[in-house]
């Protein structure tokens, strides 16, 4: 009996000293459908990839649920309003980096390495990463958002001339006026000025910024600047185009609903593309017979400044020092392991953003040249204080223009006063 209780002391004292990583931390991941994988069941792909992070970290166990983008958004607040959040995220900076400004998520700061900045090489996605002070998303992928045409119908008209398709396929606002013109003149319905809701908005954000060359916001992101002269000039522009036949009201159309218009073959034009948006849709666009080919957006001086989507992590601060730490393994799992890194690229049909990730598309053009537009890159504004709020007044003020309740001018100056105030607020 002496020797059994011995023994009994013994095991609770080796049990009492065991490392902490011989305890095993549990971690959530909640993920929106962003990997765009070939088969399959929601959420497959992810498991995947817990499997493997499992297999190499068996102290650390990954419970993975699949949100969409639908409900996902208002489902994370409602978990961080109730305590529940996850310890893991796989979203943009729009959404990121407003949950870190409330105080909400673990700090990067740590993975941000001079080594890892430099792969990147890009202050642009660097700093869409960060509030400023702090870095909280771990960026994975990026993509440039432009605009895409019918190239079926372009050949069967003789207009394909009219657009550049070299290079870069640059091209400015007077080329984009007299393509559209051509098309209509031949009894073709011809891009959406959509702005039914927020869906897609940064399309049109783009459009009319890009046209003649007018900026959205100052370089400190602390100011709307759209209500210029040049702004105005291009609303204006875009309303006189409505009007006149050549581009299409959109009222009754967000992003995606103007997307679907263009896969249907029902327009020719869409303001809305990415390389991800071009992958979804590809059964559709060959279904519907023709060849949709990407171009940037139309500028008066012909260099474009693009939108782009950054895709990354995310780590809760739920209070516990070893899920921080653990989540933080996953996250770096996900993002720079040499084999699951460079995968998880081509999962989100996107690019990496290490520099020494390489040509993941090699051979394949219209990849390449997603890729070259990536110079073009603004400034990534979604991180700016009072995001959210600005975006109703955005598509609010566009469907005023295009009724011809209010002027371009009108518009654009209430569109600024609202968005200006929801930065105050936020502040």
């Amino acid at each position: 009996m002496k020797k059994f209780v011995v023994m009994l002391i013994a095991f609770a004292l080796l049990v009492s000293v065991l490392p902490a990583s011989a305890q095993a931390t549990e971690i959530t991941w909640w993920a929106f459908p962003t990997f765009a994988t070939i088969d399959e069941t929601s959420g497959k792909y992810e498991q995947s990839l817990i499997d493997a992070f499992q297999e190499a970290n068996p102290d650390i166990t990954v419970k993975l649920e699949m949100i969409d983008f639908q409900s996902g958004p208002e489902k994370i607040v409602t978990a961080i309003e109730g305590g529940t959040a996850p310890d893991v995220l796989f979203d943009a900076p729009g959404r990121i980096i407003d949950y870190g400004k409330n105080g909400k998520l673990a700090d990067l700061n740590d993975l941000f390495t001079d080594e890892f900045k430099a792969d990147v090489g890009n202050e642009n996605i660097i700093a869409s990463c960060s509030d400023g002070e702090n870095y909280y998303m771990y960026p994975l992928s990026t993509a440039p958002f432009l605009m895409a045409v019918n190239k079926t119908v372009l050949e069967e008209e003789g207009l394909l001339e009219m657009v550049n398709m070299e290079g870069e396929r640059l091209w400015t606002t007077d080329e984009f006026t007299a393509l559209n013109a051509a098309l209509a003149e031949k009894g073709y319905m011809n891009s959406i000025v959509f702005c039914q809701n927020q869906g897609g908005d940064q399309g049109t954000r783009a459009y009319i910024m890009n046209l003649f060359s007018a900026q959205l916001v100052n370089p400190e992101l602390t100011e709307w600047t759209i209500n210029s002269e040049a702004g105005i000039k291009a609303l204006q522009y875009t309303v006189d185009e409505v009007a006149a036949g050549n581009l299409t009201d959109g009222i009754t159309y967000n992003g995606g609903g103007a997307i679907e218009q263009f896969v249907a073959g029902t327009v020719t034009g869409t303001l809305l593309w990415s390389p991800g948006l071009a992958k979804n849709n590809a059964d559709a666009v060959s279904a519907s017979g023709f060849e949709a080919v990407a171009l940037p957006l139309p500028s008066d001086d012909g260099t474009p400044e693009l939108e782009y989507l950054v895709n990354g992590f995310a780590v809760f601060d739920n209070g516990d020092a070893a899920k921080i730490d653990a989540a933080k393994k996953f996250i770096t799992f996900l993002t720079d392991d040499p084999v699951y890194g460079p995968q998880n690229v081509l999962a989100t049909n996107a690019f990496p953003v290490r520099a020494s990730f390489g040509d993941l598309y090699p051979g394949n053009e219209d990849m390449a040249f997603y890729a070259s537009m990536t110079k073009y890159y603004g400034a990534y504004y979604n991180t700016i204080d009072g995001f959210a709020a600005m975006r109703p007044a955005w598509w609010g003020n566009l469907q005023a223009a295009l009724t011809g309740e209010k002027s371009a001018e009108e518009a654009l100056n209430d569109f600024v006063a609202d968005a200006n105030a929801a930065y105050a607020a936020a502040q």
